[in-house]
């Protein structure tokens, strides 16, 4: 059986919650409204059954006396319901509403003979417009105070739902970066007010985001004065090391002072990058251009590709770091080939290794994390990440169908200017 696909706005807390209303509202007003008319019928229609009744004693006698019948009462009348004569035929006394002549009566009925009854006629007009009248009421002011409850309860909720609102959004925000942000619920604010769970939802996000920007401030601080510290032995150690004899233990040394003293400062990169103290100097750029050069800077065996050449406005540096640590990633923890293509603003770095691993494509790199045996820092895609932000670029990790990890860059091109290129 297929699902009926519902838009997105009905499954929201106040349409749900206006429903319920709506529903609650129209089973109180049909139940109060059903329990007054079943009321007020009975009351008036027992009245109008005993004025019947009492007509029928009084018509009883008169036929028994042999006087003279009032109006309203006869033997056998016309319109008497057949029902109602044949009880009375068979002894009984009853009574019945139906129409006669255009109009509710009131009929009762009881034996004036063996084959005959004695019946009297009530008109039943007027109790009948008070029932109809008393139903319209109820349904109008059933109507009315559904509305009303309605609309305070759409107020009541709205304001419930705002504030949800607000929470979701700062939520949002802190998830994207921006740990500065805050509900700032006044009701959690305020210590004097009574707090409900809007309000103890807000504070605990506004808590957690606190303790959590405090915390990450403290491993920037950390990180920054660690890679500070190490700056100025490392310098030394390096100096120390170009004054070793040549030999292997000396290649050994030399390369090992080098790694440390890219992962400073690849420390350091990043600790200016969290602190967002990074200025861009822009300028124009061909990307197919640079590309190249980036690739012709990195050493290694890489396919540049260059479908359609743009000139961007961008920060040549931190473009050339961004592209040059996609193209060091797919080389150290890919296999080849690497291709590098340029398509107008876009860029994609693919390689033909395993792919990148699920954690990196759903949530980004993490420092210091890498899969497996592979070496290095898990450093390289973070600063590529970083930079790409302060670019206002957009990058984005995945896997090729066929196998292989893809990185596509896309630059931000307000005025697009194409240039002739070339594979």
């Amino acid at each position: 059986m297929r699902r009926i696909a519902l838009p997105q706005w009905a499954g929201t807390l106040a349409v749900k919650a206006a429903v319920f209303i709506a529903v609650m509202c129209c089973a109180l007003a049909a139940l109060l409204g059903v329990l007054v008319h079943v009321s007020v019928t009975n009351q008036t229609v027992g009245q109008a059954r005993d004025l019947a009744l009492s007509r029928l004693t009084d018509a009883t006698r008169a036929y028994q006396a042999g006087d003279t019948l009032l109006p309203g009462a006869g033997v056998d009348p016309p319109g008497l319901p057949r029902a109602l004569r044949e009880l009375a035929v068979d002894g009984e006394r009853g009574t019945m509403v139906s129409r006669h002549h255009g109009h509710p009566t009131m009929w009762a009925a009881g034996p004036a003979d063996r084959k005959r009854a004695l019946a009297v006629e009530v008109d039943y007009a007027q109790q009948s417009r008070t029932i109809a009248g008393l139903d319209g009421a109820i349904l109008w002011s059933s109507g009315l105070a559904i509305g009303a409850t309605l609309l305070v309860g759409a107020f009541a909720v709205t304001r419930v739902t705002r504030r949800l609102h607000a929470t979701a959004t700062v939520a949002r925000r802190i998830s994207a970066g921006d740990l500065d942000a805050r509900v700032g619920d006044p009701r959690a604010k305020d210590a004097t007010r009574p707090q409900d769970e809007v309000g103890a939802v807000a504070a605990a996000l506004d808590s957690m985001a606190a303790s959590l920007q405090g915390k990450l401030l403290s491993e920037q601080r950390f990180t920054a004065d660690v890679a500070h510290e190490l700056r100025t032995p490392l310098t030394g150690l390096h100096a120390a090391a170009e004054l070793l004899p040549p030999g292997r233990p000396t290649e050994l040394v030399r390369d090992r002072v080098a790694a440390l003293r890219t992962l400073t400062e690849d420390l350091l990169e990043i600790s200016r990058l969290d602190a967002g103290r990074e200025k861009l100097d822009v300028d124009t750029e061909e990307l197919g251009a640079l590309a190249v050069r980036v690739v012709r800077a990195s050493g290694t065996d890489t396919e540049v590709v260059v479908v359609r050449d743009v000139r961007v406005e961008t920060d040549r540096r931190r473009l050339e770091r961004v592209l040059g640590n996609l193209v060091a990633n797919a080389h150290r923890h890919g296999r080849g080939p690497v291709s590098v293509t340029v398509d107008g603003p876009v860029v994609t770095v693919r390689d033909h290794g395993e792919g990148f691993p699920e954690y990196l494509v759903e949530h980004g790199p993490q420092r210091f994390r890498t899969e497996g045996g592979a070496t290095g820092h898990g450093l390289g895609l973070t600063i590529a990440v970083g930079q790409a932000e302060v670019l206002a670029a957009r990058l984005e990790f995945g896997n090729a169908p066929d196998g292989g990890a893809v990185a596509v860059l896309t630059l931000p091109q307000d005025d697009p200017s194409a240039v002739d290129g070339s594979t």
